[in-house]
């Protein structure tokens, strides 16, 4: 079977497992690696850029190098290179784990339950919950949802259509590591330096990706494109930033200002600021636009994949 039709067949199977089963909640392969990645610093952990790479390159490299191999070990058999694509695909994308969480703190909110949704914000985002009301727990979450679209679901998608099983691997753990040393704390200002700016380097195509998606699918395509134009280039992430101006033109409401991370104030530029604030009903509409994101983003991917092997052929 050609190459083309495993990733389209591989990847639909791994998106319909992800929506139908979400992330496992014990053992998923995703904290399999951040254990296995945390042992390594520990072994590793210097505070110099140069020992921070060697990390990068052995956890990164490490993930490649068995998607490479377990790619390799079925390549004769089209059915058991449908099923590790698909396995792969459904490993490394979590987008239904991602809408849950945003749908569980919107009905919390709903229900003027805001202690309930501050106790779950954590497992959407690293704000201090604490140090927000209830439309600030809205703004985060829809803010979430957008980075996360493009983290935990288009940018996966890309590299899956780029290198297969490797790819996938690759471009997980590189968003994995950066999750886990990339900030810049102090311990990890210069050890996490590489993760970090590989996670810029990968996530870039992705986070494009999204941001077209998003402007086709949302409900004010002129909106979307102007607030992606104007204010993308003001957020202080190089991929953030066209994801959630996006998505604020998109839903026609105003992303950024002040946030906490780690009692930590930042002070972010304003996204789409002629939108309105955002108000509890915009994380359902988040949650869909992120469905329809996704689910295009496996269409762009399956033909970005044939149009390659035509290439290669």
């Amino acid at each position: 079977m050609r190459a083309d039709r495993v990733f389209a067949y591989g990847a639909t199977v791994g998106l319909l497992g992800d929506l139908l089963l979400g992330d496992p909640r014990r053992g998923h392969p995703v904290a399999v690696f951040g254990r296995a990645a945390g042992a390594v610093e520990r072994v590793m952990w210097r505070d110099h850029r140069g020992w921070g790479a060697l990390h990068t390159l052995v956890c990164a490299g490490g993930a490649v190098t068995l998607g490479a191999l377990a790619a390799r070990a079925v390549r004769r058999s089209p059915t058991a290179s449908v099923a590790l694509t698909g396995a792969a695909t459904w490993a490394v994308v979590g987008g239904t784990s991602l809408v849950r969480e945003a749908r569980a703190i919107g009905r919390a909110l709903e229900a003027g339950d805001v202690e309930a949704a501050r106790e779950r914000l954590p497992h959407l985002c690293g704000r201090d919950p604490q140090a927000l009301d209830a439309d600030g727990i809205a703004r985060a979450v829809v803010e979430s949802v957008a980075e996360n679209t493009s983290d935990a679901v288009v940018g996966a998608l890309v590299w899956g259509a780029v290198g297969g099983v490797p790819g996938l691997l690759g471009f997980r753990a590189v968003n994995t590591l950066d999750a886990m040393v990339g900030h810049k704390s102090p311990r990890y200002r210069r050890y996490g330096w590489a993760s970090a700016r590989l996670d810029d380097v990968a996530g870039w195509p992705g986070a494009r990706l999204t941001a077209v998606l998003a402007t086709l699918a949302g409900d004010d395509p002129r909106g979307a494109a102007g607030a992606w134009r104007a204010d993308a280039a003001k957020h202080p992430s190089p991929n953030a930033g066209p994801v959630e101006a996006s998505f604020a033109g998109a839903l026609g409401v105003r992303l950024g200002g002040t946030l906490s991370y780690a009692g930590r104030v930042e002070h972010r530029p304003v996204l789409n600021g002629e939108g309105r604030f955002v108000e509890v009903q915009d994380i359902e509409r988040a949650a869909r636009l992120s469905r329809r994101v996704g689910l295009l983003a496996l269409g762009v991917g399956v033909a970005a994949r044939a149009v390659l092997k035509g290439r290669v052929s």
